[in-house]
């Protein structure tokens, strides 16, 4: 197995904490439960020693190199950690012609590509007949689509593992280990509150490496009393950061005035404002994809059928904030905002939920009415179940006058669109099925 060789002057202590606390085992490793939980298809791949060719796609900081390490741990075959950034053609086929010298003698070769997407095409080509023919298992790392940025010949060979951005649960539980744990300050005595660990993953926005460095620094700078104990204090922690913004609490009071102020800016149609509310969470840490979410609520909220592409925009962006993740999709929640800011607005799905909300829980549960109830057996349709029921789409007009709802709310009317943008052609649309149903009453 091959691994970076330490200096004779380097000792464990002189590493950064992060490769200090760099998990040994899968019993260590944080996050990606959906792969490595007990009974899922990678961990079994991992302890059957039964590993193929395969990629690990993900953002910044989430386990991708360490994974492939406890892999090279745990099997028997020859590691090489190899690194797109440093290595060329030349080095590509050395490795490779030492690959197929092992395999004659009957040894599997792991080779773990950092940052595989680095690579051109021509590189990542000089790979593939070795894996062919078996004389390596690929394991590339990378924080690019592979389907954009990896050979379509090579990613074909490769099974692709998505890693997600570790949680704020993740990184809290990681960075108590790092305080507790000998490899990190566990031989210290080092006082630091469950607010501020919480502060330091939030920040982190689920990369535990930038969580990691920021303990660390945090640590470091620390009052250190008179028997060497050290507290981190929120001053500390803001001074570290350079970030009055760590301590925005997400889940007090706070939180809810500054989501509220972005809602209300939007509402308002003021996109000034509500960029600027935007800023302020994102740069408190607050997590982009809570951000999408209330955004996607607004555009059925607040603008509705005014302009039904807003949904589309919000849940576009929050698509956006999942796949890039911070700091890049700021930039998609702005648009968003912005969008929503400048749309025209519309309360009235809101509305007409509401008001059927109230029916639906203040009034006598009606039964369905026997002209819209499905009739899947005999007995049924003995019943009368469905019977006079008049498939819309067979008549010329496309409509019919069945009632639908019960006989105590039959005249009841929720939605009341109004004549903001496009909801104008909602309204007239409305009206003249209305009129066409009062010019043919049912019979």
């Amino acid at each position: 197995m091959v691994y970076e060789q330490q200096t004779f002057f380097e000792s464990d202590a002189s590493l950064p904490l992060a490769a200090r606390l760099r998990p040994q085992t899968l019993e260590e490793y944080c996050g990606q439960q959906h792969l490595l939980g007990k009974g899922k298809v990678l961990r079994r791949l991992i302890e059957s020693d039964n590993i193929g060719s395969m990629i690990f796609w993900g953002p910044p900081g989430v386990g991708k190199t360490t994974l492939a390490r406890i892999i090279a741990r745990r099997t028997k075959a020859n590691f090489i950690d190899f690194s797109a950034v440093t290595s060329g053609i030349k080095e590509i086929k050395q490795v490779m012609e030492q690959a197929e010298h092992n395999r004659r003698f009957g040894e599997r070769t792991i080779l773990f590509v950092d940052e595989i997407h680095r690579f051109n095409k021509a590189q990542q080509d000089a790979f593939l007949p070795f894996v062919e023919k078996g004389s390596i298992i690929l394991i590339g790392a990378t924080t690019e689509n592979p389907s954009f940025e990896v050979n379509g010949a090579l990613l074909s060979r490769c099974k692709v593992f998505v890693l997600q951005s570790l949680s704020t649960e993740d990184l809290c539980r990681l960075l108590r280990r790092a305080v507790e744990d000998p490899r990190g300050f566990g031989n210290q005595k080092v006082t630091i509150s469950d607010e501020l660990i919480e502060a330091i993953a939030v920040f982190a926005n689920g990369d535990a490496r930038n969580a990691l460095s920021t303990l660390e620094m945090a640590v470091l700078n620390g009052n250190v009393s008179d028997d060497g104990a050290i507290e981190v204090t929120p001053e500390t922690l803001e001074q570290c950061t350079s970030k009055k913004s760590l301590l925005y609490d997400k889940k007090g009071e706070e939180h809810y005035n500054v989501i509220s102020a972005l809602h209300k800016s939007m509402r308002n149609s003021d996109p000034d404002a509500a960029v600027y509310w935007l800023a302020r969470m994102l740069e408190a840490g607050e997590d982009p994809l809570y951000i999408a979410r209330r955004v996607t609520r607004f555009a059925s909220e607040d603008v509705g059928l005014a302009d039904p592409r807003a949904l589309e925009i919000a849940v576009a962006a929050y698509q956006a904030c999942h796949f890039i993740g911070m700091p890049e999709c700021s930039v998609h929640l702005t648009e968003a905002v912005v969008y929503m800011s400048l749309a025209p607005k519309s309360n009235a799905m809101d509305v007409a939920y509401m008001r059927a909300k109230s029916d639906a829980l203040n009034t006598v549960a009606e039964p369905v009415p026997l002209v819209i109830r499905n009739a899947p057996t005999r007995l049924m349709k003995d019943l009368d179940y469905g019977k006079g029921y008049v498939y819309a789409h067979d008549t010329e007009d496309k409509l019919s006058s069945m009632q639908c709802l019960p006989d105590s709310l039959k005249d009841r009317v929720y939605y009341t669109p109004t004549e903001e943008g496009v909801e104008g052609r909602f309204k007239a649309r409305l009206e003249e099925i209305k009129r066409w149903k009062k010019n043919h009453p049912e019979k």
